[in-house]
């Protein structure tokens, strides 16, 4: 299926029946193809445990990350007080 930009606004539902149908969407703007939407896979979950993410614990070894509330507030504090 096509859809230009006003389509997705007015004919949302059908976009939405198509990618049910397991048929991609392309999105034209004014008539050149700007993307393709995708249907999302069966089965395929979409909430992941944040411990299984690849960055997951990648400043664990760092000693000055231990306090994660101090560094959360001197990234907030800005460079005013540094001077």
């Amino acid at each position: 299926m096509k859809a230009g930009i006003v389509d997705l606004r007015r004919r949302t539902r059908e976009i939405l029946r198509a990618l049910e149908r397991n048929e991609s969407v392309t999105i034209l703007y004014r008539g050149k193809e700007k993307g393709v939407i995708q249907p999302s896979r069966p089965g395929r979950t979409q909430a992941r445990l944040v411990r299984e993410h690849p960055a997951f614990g990648m400043w664990r070894d760092r000693g000055e990350m231990r306090d994660v509330r101090q560094v959360v507030r001197d990234l907030r504090r800005g460079r005013a007080h540094d001077v």
